[in-house]
């Protein structure tokens, strides 16, 4: 007698060549070339050099036209801290008219759209603890236990308000595809 086969669990997208299941998705994203550490940090040294001679606009657009899409983590966390200091150096005065002129130009909507990226990569890295080592909660006489000394969570307060300042005028200018294009495009920053 033939073995009893149960056709209700063969996965028939398999056998068709125009399926889905047969895709590869690493198609998908776009290859990037691969960045090294010592890359960015020369690239941070020369925008940081680009800050302090006055130019905080060709630092801001050199930190987002050279964004490490190729590195890894440690080399993506070294560009956003410098990013991070390029945003929080420039006056709120300053935000809007630096925006618009960066929109106007030919790349100004993928410099903006990376901008964003940065922006949300910043907010969810300010809402963490920002201090590496293990704490143990120390218990309080009030009953609340304190993770961080006084010190210790609050510098990210006023990292996360000029965040959201530039996320208030980039959304101004850019408009809200910019946030639809952030949130679909594969390449993290």
């Amino acid at each position: 007698m033939a073995p009893e086969i149960n056709w209700r669990t063969i996965n028939i997208d398999l056998l068709d060549p125009e399926s889905s299941a047969n895709f590869d998705i690493s198609t998908l994203a776009p290859a990037v070339a691969p960045v090294s550490a010592a890359d960015i940090q020369s690239l941070a040294g020369q925008i940081r050099q680009l800050l302090r001679g006055g130019d905080a606009e060709g630092a801001l657009r050199g930190a987002l036209e050279n964004a490490p899409y190729g590195g890894d983590e440690r080399t993506k966390e070294v560009h956003l801290a410098t990013v991070v200091e390029i945003l929080q150096s420039i006056k709120q005065s300053d935000m809007s008219p630096m925006l618009n002129r960066i929109y106007k130009t030919e790349a100004g909507t993928e410099v903006l759209d990376v901008l964003m990226k940065y922006l949300y990569k910043g907010m969810s890295h300010t809402s963490q603890p920002t201090s590496t080592s293990t704490k143990s909660p120390s218990p309080q006489s009030t009953g609340f236990s304190q993770i961080h000394s006084r010190g210790g969570g609050e510098g990210g307060g006023q990292a996360m308000s000029v965040l959201l300042s530039w996320h208030e005028k980039l959304v101004e200018i850019a408009g809200p595809g910019s946030i639809v294009r952030v949130m679909s495009d594969r390449r993290t920053v």
